[in-house]
């Protein structure tokens, strides 16, 4: 596509710039993880330099998040150091009419949670093709475990009906570690019934840290479409 612009990718600037547009001044902003995400994170960066927002602080989720956030010149805390979230950007893999979501793909997903959790608001940035009528669908659920527990949490969660598999990294010999220092099993459900059954079920096996499984935490869907060649955001 010479010449032109990825429609693709302006539909995702387009997303991330309208969440963005959500944050206010005086703010405390989790910061999520994923290609959408980026631009939202590249924004807010924007508009508080050019004067349209002030006194932003931001809570990364991932290693990624913090180093955008550094780049585009957004102040960073901690959660010891705020006793509030005002606002959560994050991205999704799958999302189901009820607004749950799975997410993992980057493998942030502990982190993602315990920020996107806690926020006033949490609004989710994903295109149309996330969205689907049941979770486990069109995307495995990650679990986090901690590495020596790998084998028997494999077996146990064979047990719930998954075929669970480790994720193995790429470009790099060996499995993905999140920053956590832990591994990513990868599962394969045919569909998921019961998202809140299923997800405090696979966070009481020993030594799981969490899943992707968000149940209940979504406020606000914002889904980039390209229709007639052009990129639209609509809100669910």
């Amino acid at each position: 596509m010479t010449g032109l612009m990825d429609p693709v990718k302006v539909m995702k600037e387009e997303v991330g710039y309208k969440a963005a547009g959500r944050v206010e001044s005086n703010s405390i902003v989790g910061l999520g993880t994923g290609s959408t995400t980026a631009y939202a994170i590249q924004s807010l960066g924007d508009r508080l330099q050019k004067g349209e927002l002030e006194n932003i602080i931001g809570i990364p989720t991932s290693f990624q998040a913090e180093v955008l956030a550094k780049k585009y010149g957004i102040p960073l805390t901690t959660l010891d150091g705020v006793d509030r979230i005002d606002i959560a950007i994050d991205g999704a893999d799958e999302v189901d009419p009820q607004k749950n979501l799975i997410k993992g793909g980057g493998a942030a997903h502990t982190r993602e949670k315990v920020v996107d959790s806690l926020a006033e608001t949490f609004i989710v940035v994903v295109d149309s093709g996330k969205l689907v009528d049941k979770l486990g669908s069109t995307f495995k659920l990650p679990v986090e475990v901690i590495p020596m527990a790998v084998t028997p949490v494999m077996r146990s969660l064979e047990k719930l009906g998954g075929k669970p598999e480790l994720r193995m990294g790429v470009k790099k010999a060996g499995p993905v570690v999140t920053d956590q220092g832990n591994l990513v099993i990868d599962v394969q459900f045919e569909s998921i019934e019961d998202p809140a059954s299923l997800e405090v079920k696979i966070n009481n096996l020993p030594g799981v840290l969490e899943n992707g499984l968000f149940v209940g935490v979504a406020d606000v869907i914002l889904v980039g479409e390209i229709k007639d060649g052009k990129p639209v955001v609509r809100e669910i």
